[in-house]
């Protein structure tokens, strides 16, 4: 049975501890797909179709790795690819009881599914997507935090509301 994993989340923006994960999950598994979903309790900063591209683009030479946009339970979506498991990536003792909630939930609405978590790197537990979209609404520089490159913020002297 082949091994399709699929890697959730917003992505907004996809970072290098994001990154790390995915590398480090392409030994576990046959196939990850990066996905895109959209978080109701969240307004996005740069659109999911960019994303899809940046990532697409950052994997471009990595045949095991591709990304997908996605709406509704990602349980669904996981059935819908052929995922039999959730990769997931855990910064701190916070983050694992908020994806241990989650793994269940998910475990709860598919059966076969496996959620499988991967420790992040130490000198990448700092990185979050909120911290760095807060640093770029201000126009500060991101480019230690993510593997790509992305413009300065129309207006840097007014904050984007996040």
């Amino acid at each position: 049975m082949k091994r399709i994993a699929i890697f959730p989340g917003s992505f907004d923006p996809f970072t290098n501890g994001h990154y790390d994960i995915v590398k480090r999950g392409i030994g576990l598994f046959d196939q990850i797909i990066i996905s895109i979903g959209n978080n109701s309790t969240k307004k996005r900063y740069l659109p999911v179709e960019q994303m899809v591209e940046i990532i697409e683009d950052i994997f471009k030479d990595e045949k095991k790795v591709s990304a997908q946009a996605y709406k509704g339970l990602t349980a669904d979506f996981a059935r819908t690819v052929g995922a039999n498991f959730l990769l997931r990536g855990l910064r701190n003792t916070t983050d694992f009881e908020y994806e241990n909630t989650i793994a269940q939930a998910n475990r709860h609405l598919n059966k076969d599914l496996e959620t499988v978590f991967l420790i992040t790197s130490p000198h990448l537990a700092a990185i979050s997507s909120t911290i760095i979209r807060e640093i770029h609404s201000y126009g500060g520089n991101v480019d230690d935090f993510i593997p790509f490159r992305i413009s300065p913020p129309a207006d840097k002297n007014e904050s984007q509301t996040l």
